[in-house]
């Protein structure tokens, strides 16, 4: 039986503090774990066959192929279609692969910038894999995906139609590495049709988990040279894309590029063209054939202007896919650069640079923390991080030292099904009041303060990222989709350069605690109301209790038919100290007291006078009660306690309340000088979840 929601949760959140995730400790993609597989398969004498992915029609999914020719691919293992397949045969190469029929270069130009980069193949595509003795079909590859590291496991059943390959091919026959990496893929995409149609930077950051940089050609900046010189030096991976131009489709140009489609950086270099320096890009089309033909190209004359040594070293007579061109003509052609890389430090090209990064995964819910754009009121309820830049920074443009990285997670299996969002952020600085603020920032600090820094607009991708110049000082991260209705998962990557602290600005779970006033004289007066419904004990069960409740002390105030008898129980539970079952005349009189103070609360709150809370209303109205709250716990009230149109009504208000204020109490008792094996929020999202 699979765990509750919330226990996976916590689990997940346990086992990435754990180091499950990163690098060394890779997940299980779909809990499929390799080694145990394989001990498996060695010891039934067995070939795998993956039923996460299975070699059928699902796999290849829809808008690839024709019906008919659907129906004619044939499933094969690599010894199926060649005498002596290996994985890999000596050096690996760009060259090593071209296209299939799935429109999926985005992917492959990251391989091939991929493959410059030794350690980092070998990362995501283990070596030691082999048709040997031990072979039982099974392979496996590393991908970073959405925060963490994942193993992902496959069969080596390829689709075929008349024994040639349909997807990625090899220019030696007998080499599959390249073919079964892209299966990988495809099924962490969820099908080959899934990986129709993207940009580089997807695959780039998935190869790496690194810090990535997108830069807009069309507008470059000043130093775009000097940073692709350092991102070389410092290894980085690099691709970029043409524009799309008037028809859908990938229409060779007069030039020789390719329209809508994703080629690799594979090089930089400058040389002296009759006594001139010139900055050349070198590139890598995937479809391993198809060249630029302007200045700089392999038939070009130019190539007599520069040294027998330069010429010799560059220049390649042969239609391999790959070509030089200047970087005027780069900037003119192609619409982004995206560079990603392991480490930081080619930001600034410092590599004693000490740069920090730090993730945070967060959710825009709709009506808590879904505030929307600063048009909205709302504004203020999104996920907000604070941060503090020390050290001696001016804030020059010159002196940047923060990227910010925004990237919305999946809701979907499917890459093909998720709809993106858009997504940005804003930066504002934290001064004057507001420096002694705890917890998350109210409207009045956004009314005050404009924005010292923000992304380019807002973006419906996958991810969104600034580089920034930021003097030393406080600052408020807070990412938002403009549209408060809408909700997403998100991580959030900060990366800073020198000592820098950061820290989620939710509002935590505090102390306070909020007494209800009791009178003496009305509490006789609830007494004696009890004793009526009490039994000879004058003790009160749940079935009374509800008729108290809803017939007496909140007669005429609920709209949903008052309290369930579910409800009444799990409030005798909480109040019943004596742990019979029932409330006495001392526990009831103190639960009545709490019902009509949450009561007062509650309409307090309704400010929209609907007789319901609004999500943000809910808020507000913790607070009000005494209590202070996160985002994450929010949320799960909200799931838990609201209705489908995302009110809460009086009686889950003070069903929801009651329990809360309950279990913090329960929680501050038992962690009083105790080590408990819940930490306070996991207990929290237990108890308010389940």
């Amino acid at each position: 039986m699979a765990l509750p929601g919330v226990c996976m949760s916590i689990l997940n959140a346990r086992n990435t503090k754990n180091g499950y995730g990163t690098f060394a400790k890779p997940e299980p993609f779909l809990n499929q774990d390799y080694e145990r597989l394989k001990q498996y398969c060695l010891i039934q004498g067995v070939r795998f066959i993956d039923k996460m992915f299975p070699p059928d029609k699902t796999s290849i999914g829809g808008d690839v192929l024709e019906p008919a020719d659907l129906s004619r691919v044939e499933w094969l293992r690599p010894a199926k279609l060649v005498p002596n397949p290996s994985f890999e045969a000596g050096e690996i190469s760009r060259f090593d692969f071209g296209q299939g029929i799935v429109g999926n270069c985005w992917f492959l130009a990251s391989i091939g910038s991929l493959t410059f980069q030794k350690q980092i193949f070998q990362q995501v595509v283990p070596l030691e894999q082999r048709f040997d003795k031990k072979y039982c079909g099974l392979f496996h590859f590393r991908f970073w995906r959405f925060g963490k590291w994942v193993d992902v496991v496959i069969d080596d059943k390829l689709p075929t139609i008349n024994g040639q390959l349909i997807f990625v091919h090899s220019s030696d026959p007998t080499v599959f590495w390249p073919a079964l990496l892209e299966k990988a893929y495809a099924k962490v995409c969820g099908s080959y049709s899934d990986m129709n149609s993207g940009t580089p930077d997807e695959a780039l950051v998935d190869f790496t988990g690194g810090v990535h940089m997108c830069i807009e050609l069309q507008d470059p900046p000043g130093d775009l040279w000097e940073q692709m010189c350092r991102a070389g030096q410092f290894k980085c991976l690099m691709g970029c894309g043409t524009t799309q131009g008037d028809s859908a489709g990938n229409a060779v140009l007069p030039n020789g590029l390719v329209q809508g489609h994703a080629y690799a950086v594979t090089g930089v270099k400058q040389m002296m063209s009759n006594g001139t320096p010139v900055q050349l890009v070198r590139l890598w089309n995937p479809w391993g054939a198809t060249e630029w033909n302007g200045a700089w190209s392999d038939e070009s004359r130019l190539w007599q202007t520069v040294s027998p040594e330069d010429r010799e070293s560059c220049l390649a007579m042969r239609d391999d896919g790959e070509f030089w061109m200047t970087l005027e003509d780069f900037c003119k052609f192609y619409l982004l650069l995206d560079i990603c890389c392991l480490y930081p430090n080619f930001l600034d090209g410092d590599s004693s640079c000490h740069w920090k990064t730090t993730f945070y995964e967060g959710r825009w819910v709709a009506g808590t923390t879904a505030g929307g754009s600063m048009n909205n009121s709302s504004f203020w309820s999104n996920p907000q991080y604070r941060i503090q830049i020390a050290g001696e920074y001016s804030g020059r443009d010159d002196e940047k030292n923060l990227l910010v990285s925004l990237m919305q997670k999946p809701d979907k299996r499917n890459r093909r099904m998720v709809q993106n969002l858009y997504i940005g952020f804003i930066v504002f600085e934290v001064t004057g009041e507001f420096k002694a603020q705890r917890g998350k920032f109210p409207a009045a600090f956004f009314r005050r303060n404009r924005p010292v820094a923000q992304s380019k607009g807002y973006k419906n991708a996958r991810e969104v990222m600034a580089f920034f110049a930021l003097k030393s000082g406080e600052y408020l991260i807070v990412p938002l989709n403009p549209t408060p209705t809408e909700s997403a998962s998100f991580i959030l990557t900060i990366v800073s350069k020198g000592e820098t602290h950061v820290q989620e600005n939710s509002g935590g779970h505090g102390d306070v605690q909020h007494d209800i006033q009791e009178n003496g004289e009305e509490d006789e007066k609830k007494r004696t109301m009890s004793r009526q419904y009490s039994d000879m004990y004058e003790e009160v069960d749940a079935e009374k209790l509800q008729r108290l409740l809803n017939e007496h002390i909140l007669k005429g105030d609920m709209k949903s038919g008052g309290f369930s008898i579910d409800a009444c129980r799990s409030m005798v539970a909480l109040m019943d100290t004596s742990i019979t079952g029932k409330l006495n005349d001392e526990e009831f009189v103190h639960l009545w007291n709490k019902v009509v103070g949450y009561k007062d609360v509650f309409f307090r709150s309704d400010v929209s006078r609907t007789g319901t809370l609004s999500l943000i209303e809910l808020r507000n109205a913790i607070t009000a009660s005494g209590n202070t709250i996160n985002d994450e716990i929010l949320n799960l009230m909200a799931l838990r306690y609201g209705a489908s149109s995302g009110h809460i009504t009086l009686e889950s208000f003070i069903s929801l309340i009651l329990r809360f204020d309950r279990v913090n109490q329960i929680f501050r008792h038992l962690s009083n000088g105790k080590d408990m094996t819940l930490r306070e929020p996991e207990w929290l999202s237990l108890s308010m979840y389940t």
